[in-house]
């Protein structure tokens, strides 16, 4: 039977740049979201925790809608074809929040192996069916402990920044709630304000957790994919991706794809780095 866009392929979603702190065992996906462990059956899409699975993969959306829409760009048409059951996740807004700080720079395997060390060292244990996992720890817990204490974690340089983000969070100068309450422009400048976080790191945070759909994070891979493609419409204004350039661009690309541009960008990217045999977790 063909697959159809309303059915979610669990494994395509969780290898798609979204989340970092996910493993399959046997038939089931096992996840870290914030405070909880999430269990998927790979089979049924279903998670244990009765309903789980509106949140966090979206099934709220006007999916028809967002169909009619995605296909309308013949690049995004191909991506979607070729993985029909991808989601956007509706993540713990500090678990994504910190994971993409931590992604600076990185790859994926680094990126996850710099998150287990941060639950390791920080988060709750808990054990769901035989197996240990450590939750996501508390703002509170990374705002208090020493930097010393982070770099332990094999997070280099991004030590200050997740202190300080984390900081901002147990203050009340990051509120989650608010940011999603607020325009797509007026949360990213609250977001740009923390250290460590820049405009593509503010866009995954806000298309991943805070239900900013128009939200296109711009990173070497979709870049790549825009001048691949789309090289006459996207043309950056400079070389280097300025503040401006990036502003510049993604109101083009909210233009060309519309208001689920951040629908059209996960498509894009998971098709990009699958022709290029890139490693997810």
């Amino acid at each position: 039977m063909k697959r159809t866009f309303q059915e979610i392929n669990i494994e395509d979603t969780i290898n798609s740049g979204q989340v970092f702190l996910w493993e399959k065992k046997g038939d089931e996906w096992y996840g870290i979201d914030g405070e909880n462990v999430l269990v998927i059956d790979e089979k049924t899409r279903k998670f244990r925790k009765k309903n789980a699975e509106f949140i966090f993969f979206r099934q709220n959306d006007n999916f028809e809608e967002i169909y009619s829409c995605l296909k309308k760009d013949k690049i995004v048409k191909k991506a979607l074809d070729a993985f029909p059951g991808i989601r956007l996740l509706q993540q713990d807004p500090f678990q994504c929040y910190i994971s993409f700080i931590v992604s600076s720079n990185s790859n994926i395997p680094n990126i996850k192996t710099r998150l287990q060390n941060l639950c390791r060292k920080f988060g709750e244990k808990k054990i769901i069916n035989s197996n240990e996992f450590f939750l996501f720890p508390k703002s509170s817990i990374i705002s208090n402990a020493p930097i010393s204490k982070i770099l332990d974690c094999g997070v280099g340089y991004r030590a200050k920044a997740i202190k300080e983000a984390s900081v901002a969070v147990t203050d009340g100068k990051i509120d989650f709630d608010n940011l999603k309450n607020m325009s797509y422009y007026d949360a990213k400048r609250e977001l740009v304000k923390v250290f460590g976080i820049g405009n593509k790191v503010a866009d995954c945070i806000l298309l991943f957790s805070l239900d900013k759909l128009e939200a296109f994070p711009l990173d070497r891979w979709m870049l790549r994919v825009l001048q691949k493609y789309y090289s006459k419409k996207f043309e950056p204004s400079s070389k280097t991706i300025t503040d401006k350039t990036y502003e510049d661009i993604h109101q083009k690309v909210v233009e060309h794809f519309g208001k689920y541009a951040g629908y059209s960008q996960q498509f894009l990217f998971k098709m990009e780095r699958e022709l290029n045999n890139k490693k997810w977790l």
